[in-house]
């Protein structure tokens, strides 16, 4: 693991003016139905969007997709307070055998007008809960947006039919949005206050939800497999973690990779240190750990998994840190509680399931949807 200092945006300066597209007005579903049709389009969708733990999203409704939702970036060097709490990039190494040209794009200016500002501010703004809450936030805002959309056929690693990794692709965490929205202006700002009095979950239809994946129990040595994944202190093993906001284009899309790993991927883990404060942090860790090592597991039906299994998992081993850390609670964005100490056992597991899945499906906007 190597410790970096955390600069993903850069002043971008334009010494002379450049005009953009004209608009496309449309709606997140019709975007995800066909992302490359969009790719390089100024668009223009009025839609709710959400800032969280992993998310910073345009969401959908009902799109049938297996990530219902848009990701979104500010340019390079906007400098804003909203965004994800946490952040998992995938990036092909420098000795990865196949090596991958950087993609042109028409660069964006944003608009950093008051719309923006209030824009920024909501989505910024913390929620008050009891316990431990994972970059949870105060408020949801809809709003009417214009920008850039980058759209691609695949997302996340791409594998041959041996399950090998040839390539990546992608947007934002984990890079499985198949579309980003890097934006240009905003307006018509309106918030909405997040309910979190909700203390238990409501049953999800886990058939809709999960697809072909049946979670089990996590396992016994999930914690150290999650820290182990980061490697020693100094150990050049495709692993950095960065201290800072991630809700801007990463820097690293435009540059030639600099590291090796092992396995030919690099994995950039950023952590907003000013949302995640104490144990907070060590249960950011243990969720990323045990991302990075399930893609690195050689186990298939592990390593292959989709974004619900892959997310699943991944919250499994960050409820079991927060047992470990003895918090109190434990509360997902969008007022989701999946651990309370005063639960038993067999509450615990059906309100864990219930919250997991409630919060994957409804906030995250990650499902698994049947095949046609």
């Amino acid at each position: 693991m190597k410790l970096v200092p955390f600069l993903i945006g850069v002043a971008v300066c334009l010494s002379t003016p450049y005009s953009l597209p004209a608009q496309t007005e449309t709606t997140v579903c019709e975007i995800l139905s066909n992302p490359e049709s969009f790719n390089g389009k100024i668009v223009k969708i009025k839609a709710v969007v959400i800032a969280g733990y992993e998310e910073f999203e345009i969401k959908g409704s009902n799109c049938n997709q297996m990530v219902n939702s848009i990701w979104l970036s500010y340019p390079e060097g906007t400098g804003g307070k909203a965004g994800p709490a946490a952040f998992l990039g995938l990036e092909l190494a420098k000795n990865f055998p196949k090596s991958e040209a950087a993609v042109s794009r028409t660069p964006v200016k944003l608009e950093k007008n008051k719309d923006f500002k209030n824009f920024d501010g909501l989505l910024a703004t913390p929620a008050k809960v009891n316990g431990i809450c994972l970059g949870c936030g105060k408020f949801s805002v809809t709003a009417t947006l214009v920008g850039r959309l980058d759209g691609t056929k695949e997302a996340g690693l791409i594998r041959d039919a041996s399950g090998k990794v040839t390539g990546i692709s992608g947007f934002g965490n984990l890079n499985r949005y198949k579309t980003r929205l890097v934006l240009q202006s905003v307006s018509e700002v309106s918030s909405q206050d997040i309910d979190y009095t909700q203390r238990v979950a409501t049953a999800v239809n886990a058939a809709a939800t999960a697809g072909s994946y049946a979670p089990g129990p996590p396992s016994a040595g999930a914690l150290k497999r999650a820290a182990a994944a980061f490697g020693a202190q100094g150990e050049s093993n495709g692993v950095t973690v960065g201290f800072g906001g991630a809700n801007e284009v990463p820097k690293y899309e435009s540059t030639k990779p600099s590291g090796n790993s092992p396995d030919g991927i690099l994995f950039h883990v950023l952590c907003d240190s000013d949302r995640l404060k104490g144990p907070a942090m060590d249960l950011s860790i243990a969720h990323d750990g045990n991302h990075i090592a399930d893609i690195r597991s050689s186990q298939t039906g592990i390593s292959d998994l989709m974004p619900y299994g892959s997310e699943f998992r991944a919250w499994q081993t960050t409820l079991i840190s927060a047992i470990a850390n003895k918090a109190k609670t434990l509360e997902l964005p969008g007022g989701y509680t999946v651990y309370d100490q005063s639960w038993s056992q067999s509450d615990l597991e059906k309100n864990a399931y219930n919250g997991i899945s409630g919060f994957l499906a409804n906030w995250a906007g990650i499902t698994n949807p049947p095949k046609p």
